[in-house]
């Protein structure tokens, strides 16, 4: 009451006019060159999310920001437009392996083009853990051979994983094929490694979300800007170098080293002896930037090195691998 009054006294009539009751201090609130940092990054990158504009800054030097602060930000500047979940986020159930090398998700996804008018495929694997790319490979097909053949460049780089989660792809299993379920190569391979496979359910791609956060970045930073590609060696060539930035946004890396805690296993590679394999591209190792030298450290127990036994020339002996070049692509009957 003393307030209008003393308006009143003032201002006359005019001082009981309604005013605004926005504080004129906020102390939580970022200072203005940092909003507006954030500002000119989205209108720069306008499909960079809050999550991507967070690192983003903190790389840039401009100390940590909340997501839900840059959110804000977002909106308080009209730059995106905000609107409820389909599902509560609480809704949702997370996990997450608690070491690397215990889980791979693996997953054939989007189509790039080429010049020429080809489509090819790309087969990717992301450590579950870490979220590590572990695979990133263009093939013209994806079918059993040269899927396989992605899977056992990596396995022989990183080691064996103790679990796989893909899809219900033909190409991961064959439970669904027609007239009877058959044993695909892809199992026979986890089979005889002591690979763990599992699989989703049936149209609920949410379970392999980690994977599918991996296409998204692929499809809004690669797929969506570049192309058609010259080559397919062009096209992997870039598939690398958006991997390599994949993993300097994944998890803490181990102390000592540049890159999240993935053991390498360095050897000559596998090579499918057989038509419509994809060029191997650059050894991971060295896209990450490290010293063909150096080892990680591993991240599985003493004395459960799950690196596969060598045989001749450094390759991975065992039968999946040697049979890779003459067996057929689509099953291996039982």
């Amino acid at each position: 009451m003393h307030a209008w009054l003393s308006r009143y006294r003032d201002e006359g009539p005019s001082g009981l006019a309604d005013r605004s009751h926005k504080v004129h201090q906020h102390p939580w609130q970022i200072p203005a060159d940092v909003e507006s940092a954030v500002c000119e990054l989205r209108r720069a990158h306008p499909k960079w999310g809050p999550k991507r504009l967070v690192f983003e800054m903190d790389r840039r030097g401009y100390g940590t920001v909340t997501r839900s602060t840059v959110y804000r930000v977002l909106v308080r500047n009209s730059l995106v437009e905000p609107k409820s979940r389909k599902r509560r986020r609480q809704d949702y159930r997370r996990w997450e392996r608690p070491v690397a090398m215990q889980l791979w998700q693996l997953d054939v996804t989007a189509s790039a083009c080429l010049a020429d008018g080809r489509e090819v495929k790309i087969v990717t694997g992301i450590d579950d853990h870490s979220r590590y790319c572990v695979i990133a490979r263009a093939v013209l097909r994806a079918t059993a051979r040269p899927v396989c053949q992605a899977f056992l460049d990596a396995v022989s780089i990183y080691g064996v994983p103790e679990e796989v989660l893909s899809d219900n792809g033909t190409v991961f299993t064959g439970r669904f094929i027609k007239p009877r379920p058959a044993e695909v190569l892809f199992e026979r391979i986890c089979r005889e490694n002591g690979i763990t496979q599992r699989l989703t359910k049936p149209a609920s791609p949410t379970t392999t979300g980690k994977i599918e956060r991996l296409h998204q970045s692929l499809q809004n930073e690669l797929l969506n800007d570049c192309g058609p590609f010259a080559s397919i060696e062009a096209l992997q060539a870039a598939l690398d170098a958006l991997a390599a930035g994949v993993q300097h946004r994944s998890a803490a890396p181990v102390s000592g080293h540049g890159v999240p805690g993935l053991p390498v296993h360095h050897g000559a590679g596998v090579t499918a002896g057989a038509a419509g394999a994809s060029p191997a591209g650059p050894d991971p190792a060295r896209r990450a930037g490290h010293d063909d030298n150096r080892t990680r450290a591993s991240c599985c127990p003493p004395g459960n090195d799950r690196a596969l036994p060598r045989g001749v020339g450094g390759r991975p002996d065992h039968p999946a691998v040697r049979e890779l070049g003459r067996t057929p692509d689509h099953y291996v009957g039982r």
